[in-house]
């Protein structure tokens, strides 16, 4: 089976909480049963956003699970300012 490959950038409230956000997703993954989901990658960047994460996800329902934890985390919500989110159109990622 093949993957999407997302990208999430983040836009932090304040400026020196990068890392923190980096810590909280690297390595985050799917937990429940018939779920196939992770982050790939995350790190800090320089520019108009703050943060870029990449995750692999088999369905588009699964990237909206990282996106919406993103902004609902209790941690992450208290940083983050706005996402914007990006996503490969085809599924032919090897996760």
């Amino acid at each position: 089976m093949g993957y999407y490959r997302g990208y999430i950038l983040i836009r932090l409230k304040m400026v020196g909480k990068e890392w923190d956000v980096v810590d909280k997703l690297k390595g985050l993954s799917s937990k429940e049963e018939g779920e196939d989901w992770k982050v790939t990658y995350a790190t800090a960047i320089y520019g108009g956003w703050d943060v870029i994460v990449e995750c692999s996800f088999s369905d588009l329902n699964e990237l909206d699970k990282i996106v919406t934890y993103c902004r609902t985390d209790s941690d992450l919500s208290q940083a983050i300012e706005e996402t914007t989110t990006l996503m490969g159109t085809k599924n032919d990622y090897e996760s």
